[in-house]
């Protein structure tokens, strides 16, 4: 199974007798996802399914990033060219991947060394194993150690690539905290809090992976076995916010934003705590709208498999792409990733402003389109209790 060349380089792909290691291969983008390695990726799993001789799956990013998301810049190009479909489609087959990746019916190792967010968590959040580890990285002027974070918010967008059905699976409301403040997280925390599921060093991955190849196994229990011998149990920091999760459960559980907003306010007028100063600061600073949309989406979540959250999340996607109730979206995009003058103008400016109606509109249907469909989704058959779990 080589890799075509061109544009499929983008993911590289090692065949080792019973398993297939797949590197993002975009190091100079952070491995951002473009179209054609969400298509490559979808691909391959498929493929790898059908082959009874293999049996798991290694995937990891070239250079100091597994993922630092998809590629945006190009949906954004889209949607000011007037193709809002074309953009949105970006979004179907990556949706269709994540829901493949969730319900896979041969273990996935994602080893998650250096920046992962966004859609890198979609790749890898999804699957059985998530090895976080100690790598320092650099992103823009800031040294992070593992940085895991969802930061749609600011962008005008949403936590998406089924975000609504693990972040709301996390601990307490820990998930609405990291969902709607786009705080970044460590390997310690990612551990902590589930998102991973092992830390090893980063001078270890080499030979676990060699270890993984050597086991000829597709039994989870054989395979976190071989992964315990190399993983160990990492210190929180003493500043971390997993520490703070009574005050995040406290505040994060409120029904409303601007309910979140005021406890997060009174606490900080009891409190001299440039925590909660900082993470009011945070919601102050996204996208209303987007703040209002993400916190239902993670709520439904709740109650949702990873189908009808994929499926529900991919209709709002759609809404965001059109821009007709805000176009939040396309100026977050301009002011953080384009112009980088760091200063969007959101519209509607105020939480208060933003009607009932308003967001429901993003989890509605489009009916207005005659040649636009809901996400399908593969039937799936023949899977592990731990895919089976998520339906």
């Amino acid at each position: 199974m080589s890799s075509k060349n061109g544009e499929t380089d983008q993911v590289l792909v090692e065949e080792k007798s019973s398993a297939r290691i797949f590197t993002l291969n975009r190091p100079k983008q952070l491995n951002a996802l473009s179209a054609a390695m969400v298509s490559r990726l979808l691909e391959l799993f498929l493929t790898c399914a059908e082959d009874s001789s293999i049996k798991l799956i290694i995937l990891k990013g070239k250079g100091r990033a597994f993922c630092a998301g998809g590629d945006v810049a190009a949906v954004v190009r889209d949607i000011n060219q007037g193709n809002w479909k074309s953009g949105a489609n970006y979004f179907r087959k990556e949706f269709t991947m994540n829901y493949v990746m969730a319900t896979y019916s041969k273990p996935q190792v994602s080893l998650l060394s250096g920046i992962v967010m966004g859609g890198g968590a979609g790749a890898s959040i999804h699957g059985r194993f998530r090895i976080a580890t100690e790598n320092s990285v650099t992103l823009r002027i800031l040294t992070f150690l593992q940085l895991f974070a969802m930061p749609e918010t600011a962008l005008g967008l949403f936590p998406d690539i089924g975000a609504s059905y693990f972040l709301s699976r996390l601990p307490g409301f820990f998930g609405e905290y990291v969902g709607l403040t786009g705080a970044r997280l460590d390997g310690a925390e990612m551990l902590a809090c589930g998102l991973a599921t092992h830390f090893v060093q980063s001078e270890r991955l080499p030979m676990l992976e060699e270890a993984l190849v050597k086991a000829d196994s597709n039994v989870p229990d054989v395979i976190s076995s071989i992964i315990d011998e190399f993983s160990q149990i990492p210190n929180l920091k003493k500043n971390s916010a997993y520490h703070r999760l009574d005050i995040i459960n406290k505040c994060f559980s409120r029904r409303s934003i601007e309910e979140i907003i005021a406890t997060l306010e009174r606490e900080a007028a009891e409190k001299n705590d440039d925590w909660i100063s900082s993470t009011i600061q945070s919601l102050k600073k996204a996208s209303p709208m987007s703040l209002k949309i993400s916190l239902r989406s993670i709520r439904e979540g709740r109650l949702q498999g990873i189908g009808k959250c994929l499926v529900r999340e991919f209709r709002m996607v759609c809404h965001v792409m059109r821009g007709e109730i805000s176009k939040d979206f396309v100026e977050g995009c301009r002011a953080i990733l384009l112009d980088k003058d760091r200063n969007p103008k959101w519209e509607p400016s105020k939480v208060e402003s933003i009607s009932d109606e308003m967001v429901d509109r993003y989890f509605s249907k489009i009916d207005d389109e005659d040649d636009w469909e809901d996400l399908k989704l593969p039937v799936r058959s023949n899977l592990p209790a731990y895919a089976i779990a998520k339906l």
